[in-house]
């Protein structure tokens, strides 16, 4: 409730949250709030885990450091090298639910004794290992590889999330220049999804324009108000605005991710469509884990914050305004960004409180009209990945998460 997009609303709304016996607890409401269920159902990030007591009351800022659970495997403490290898093994002590397991819910039923999950940096390295039956599944292979993998008989290219993943473009409203809204959307003017696609996944089958801040193919998405991201990309335009905002050359720290193949296209190409409107963009390339802390800070860009990072999520992140964190515009408690704007955050609660389904659809679109005219971000695009396993690999199952339960070696 500190950091979630549904989980700060709902915050606004409890009156009373107490536990029970061993098998209830009780949210008392101050108002109706329609959603209560589906925050707590949540499958994608920030899921509401159940921790001990002592570790829930952890800063929600600071990392938890102790892994505790009951579910169907168990994390090895001992075995822990960060960076390099995570371990668990079965949880003997877990008794599955009886019906057929469907996504995060349903019988979890684990039937392999131990799982090793490596942090491999070199793919080619990842490669050999499939290849030759070393490992066993590789999560996320990047789409160069793809032929590679299919063309060995003994593995699987299975789709990794059927919702698909979305892309962005992030801007730091605490500074210049992207406080200034005609700056935002001089860069929605020159993002060319087909472009930031392309660099990531390549073939157009493994892709598509998706012109909607909501994940494309899902109930709330539409094309409302997104012609600012369609159709020839119009840089004299966006030079313009560029002009009318009073930009004066000022340098933009540009955050990459080298290691991740998406945020890694998603910058290259962003960085020159800027460079051709006039932007002075300092373009910083590091690792995820570098990109994680260096977006947290506040400081000014110049002296270790930033302007713009990119990033991507799964299909579920972005269905709908209660999860889609990167539409919250509450300010000081929004996400990495901190944009602030009443009339989305007006539009949102209205979504929130809507009793059926066409009446969401009408204020999604709302919600997304009003995107495009404030710009928290820019949509880049939805991709459909693949994970690769060997054929021997059984019970996988396609969802917005990796799951482990089920999986058997037959």
């Amino acid at each position: 409730m500190a950091r979630d997009a549904l989980g700060q609303t709902l915050a606004t709304v409890i009156d009373e949250m107490k536990g029970g016996d061993d098998k209830s607890f009780t949210i008392r409401l101050k108002e109706p709030f329609p959603v209560l269920i589906d925050g707590i159902a949540k499958v994608s990030s920030l899921a509401p885990f159940i921790m001990p007591e002592r570790l829930a009351k952890t800063d929600p800022f600071e990392q938890i450091t102790e892994m505790v659970g009951s579910g169907p495997f168990k994390f090895v403490k001992e075995e822990f090298e960060p960076g390099h290898k995570v371990v668990y093994v079965k949880n003997t002590d877990y008794v599955p639910r009886s019906e057929p397991t469907d996504w995060a819910s349903g019988g979890k039923v684990v039937k392999v004794d131990r799982v090793e999950w490596l942090v491999v940096p070199d793919a080619m390295t990842k490669v050999t290992a499939m290849q030759s039956g070393e490992d066993d599944w590789w999560e996320n292979p990047p789409a160069d590889l793809w032929p590679v993998l299919e063309a060995n008989s003994d593995i699987v290219l299975a789709p990794l999330d059927p919702l698909g993943g979305t892309g962005c473009l992030r801007f730091n409203f605490l500074y210049p220049p992207f406080d200034n809204v005609k700056m935002r959307q001089a860069v929605l003017m020159v993002t060319s999804q087909p472009d930031i696609m392309t660099a990531f996944v390549g073939d157009p089958k493994n892709w598509k324009v998706c012109p909607s801040f909501f994940t494309c193919g899902t109930p709330m998405a539409s094309n409302a108000g997104s012609e600012a991201l369609t159709g020839k990309r119009d840089f004299e335009a966006a030079k313009k605005l560029v002009a009318e905002a009073g930009y004066k050359g000022e340098k933009i720290i540009l955050l990459d991710a080298v290691d991740q193949p998406l945020i890694h296209a998603e910058a290259l190409v962003t960085t020159e469509a800027l460079k051709n409107i006039g932007l002075n963009v300092e373009y910083v390339a590091s690792d995820w884990g570098t990109v994680v802390t260096r977006r947290a800070s506040k400081k000014l860009p110049a002296e270790g914050g930033w302007n713009m990072f990119e990033t991507g999520w799964v299909g579920s992140d972005t269905l709908d305004p209660s999860v889609n964190v990167m539409l919250r515009a509450n300010g000081d408690k929004a996400w990495f960004g901190w944009p602030s704007d009443d009339k989305l955050e007006e539009l949102r609660m209205q979504w929130i409180n809507a009793s059926d389904s066409e009446a969401r659809q009408e204020i999604a679109a709302k919600v997304q009209e009003r995107a495009f005219e404030f710009v928290p971000y820019v949509p880049t695009g939805q991709f459909f990945t693949k994970t690769a396993l060997r054929k021997y690999i059984k019970g996988y199952i396609s969802a917005p998460a990796i799951f482990m339960w089920n999986i058997e070696k037959v």
